[in-house]
This record gives structure tokens, sequence and C-alpha cells, in this order.
């Protein structure tokens, strides 16, 4: 397992587990992101990166992507 922040643009990962700030867990899960699932690192930056499942996309900040674990 890895922080989701080490990963590479065009990756595909599993999301194992995830913690942090419960509204920020409540929007992803609103974007049917949660434990157990596929998404792909769309874009990275130094601080941020953007994730996609589905047809939804998401930018998370380095401070969050670290406490998700793919």
């Amino acid at each position: 397992m890895r922080a989701l922040s080490q990963t590479n643009a065009g990756d595909t990962c599993t999301i194992k587990w995830m913690f942090g700030v419960p509204e920020i867990l409540e929007t992803m899960r609103n974007m049917d992101i949660k434990e157990g699932s596929t998404i792909q690192v769309i874009q990275k930056c130094q601080d941020w990166l953007i994730i996609g499942r589905n047809e939804r996309r998401l930018a998370v900040g380095n401070e969050v992507a670290d406490r998700i674990q793919v």
C-alpha cells in the first residue's frame, strides 16, 4: 500500500482505506469514491492531483491524498 499522493498521472488504483475531515470524505462518498473503488489519477502537480471515477473528476490537495491509501 502507498499514499494516493505517491502515485503518478495515468495510474489506476483501488482505494484500500481513507480517513480525514468528515466533510471531505462525505463529498467523496457522494461521488461514489470510497473504499474498494477503482480510480484513475488524471493529472498530478506538486501540491495537488485530479482523480476520476466514471465521468466524475475531483481535485484534491496532497494533504488529503496523503490520508488515502491505495
